[in-house]
């Protein structure tokens, strides 16, 4: 299917005032602001830059990006920057990809109480991991973990799970040794998912018996504590799913997914197809399914759309990619060093960047020109709102 060019930005432009309208009470501010700079993203209400072309003196406008981490278009550059700050910290052993998911009943109480469930989900996740693999039974070493929260499925709908990323081994507990895992075994995921069971539902408990959780609709009634131990006694019979991939192919495997994964939003633009007054067309995958019925479309409402959008909105302050264990921030420069020193791996060299740069060089922009490519050089400024002088047209620049 062809690449499109629709844009979330468009529907919002285009609906969103109209959404707001009839939801009036019903959208939080955090959600209102994310709407707000989408809408503005990479437009004159944000000011940007005019800028010509080295080689065919091509004049280009490129407008401010509102650098909201919930906007599809914004999250490319993000990521490239995150990313170079990662590949140093690369170490050259094998990388396990782990996926810790919360049952139907917890997910909805934390659709209400997003903050609180999902600190609990990204700390109890990575409890889990630290403590089996501290344990001499299973690994008896000190492991480091990066960790991204995902809250959505291919449809948008609600589904918070985290996604980890672990080396393959790790520190003795007296710093001496790297303790390398099995080959094609990190820990049991039987191990992990019964203690990871347990410090959630343990975690719930304490969240509900310190006021600090919230219930409206359906779920008013979990206010009550009897109601609530309720809820929770079947969930301690049942298997929670932590499921554990094969590990990455290598290190630069590990960058690829990453690239991919830790900067994603609920939907991509590359995934609509299509929208009008009614609806919004979009592309899915049913993970249940194998073969040519596993990529599909699903066409929703515009305010369904709009709707399951802003459900993956996450609270002000709230991180969706943490580091625990030597990769956390605290040490993490120095655990990597003695641990590179342990394999005996030389760490890669950073390309500077600013080498060759000073005052009087001139201001670039990342984007290559459109016309052939080349470096687009910035020559004058516009403030947020006003509107830049017009480029030349085609026939103008022959003349």
């Amino acid at each position: 299917m062809a690449r499109s060019n629709l844009e979330v930005a468009d529907i919002f432009r285009d609906y969103g005032a109209a959404y707001r309208m009839a939801n009036v009470g019903h959208i939080s501010l955090d959600q209102l602001k994310v709407m707000s700079a989408i809408e503005r993203c990479r437009t004159a209400a944000l000011g940007g830059h005019v800028t010509r072309c080295e080689d065919c003196a091509h004049e280009h406008i490129a407008y401010n990006s509102c650098r909201n981490r919930h906007c599809p278009k914004c999250q490319a550059g993000a990521a490239k920057v995150w990313l170079a700050a990662r590949e140093v910290e690369l170490l050259p052993v094998r990388y396990f990809h782990l996926v810790f998911t919360l049952p139907k009943q917890v997910a909805d109480i934390a659709h209400q109480n997003k903050r609180e469930i999902y600190n609990l989900l990204m700390r109890a996740s990575a409890d889990t991991v630290i403590k089996i693999a501290a344990d001499p039974k299973h690994l008896g070493a000190r492991v480091g973990i990066t960790s991204v929260l995902h809250t959505w499925g291919s449809a948008m709908t609600h589904h918070p799970h985290v996604h980890m990323i672990v080396p393959g081994g790790g520190l003795s507990t007296d710093g001496t040794r790297w303790i390398t895992s099995r080959k094609n075994f990190f820990l049991s995921v039987r191990v992990l998912s019964r203690l990871y069971r347990r410090l959630i539902l343990e975690g719930l408990a304490k969240l509900h018996r310190t006021g600090r959780l919230s219930f409206f609709g359906d779920h008013v009634g979990l206010a009550d504590s009897t109601a609530f131990e309720a809820m929770l006694a079947p969930l301690r019979n049942i298997d929670w799913v932590v499921y554990a991939k094969e590990p990455f192919a290598g290190p630069k495997a590990v960058l690829a997914y990453l690239s991919r994964y830790t900067h994603r939003i609920a939907i991509s633009n590359s995934r609509l197809v299509r929208f009008d007054a009614g609806s919004v067309t979009f592309k899915v995958k049913n993970y249940r399914v194998n073969g040519a019925g596993r990529h599909t479309t699903m066409t929703l409402k515009i305010n369904e759309f709009i709707r399951r959008f802003l459900m993956h909105v996450l609270p002000k302050g709230q991180h969706r990619i943490r580091h625990y264990g030597f990769f956390g921030n605290g040490n993490r420069a120095a655990n990597v060093a003695r641990i590179r020193e342990l394999l005996r791996d030389q760490p890669p060299i950073r390309k500077d960047t600013s080498e060759g740069e000073n005052d009087q060089s001139p201001r670039l922009l990342a984007l290559p020109c459109p016309c052939c490519g080349g470096r687009l050089i910035i020559v004058d400024t516009f403030a947020p709102a006003q509107h830049p002088r017009a480029p030349p047209t085609s026939a103008r620049a022959a003349a």
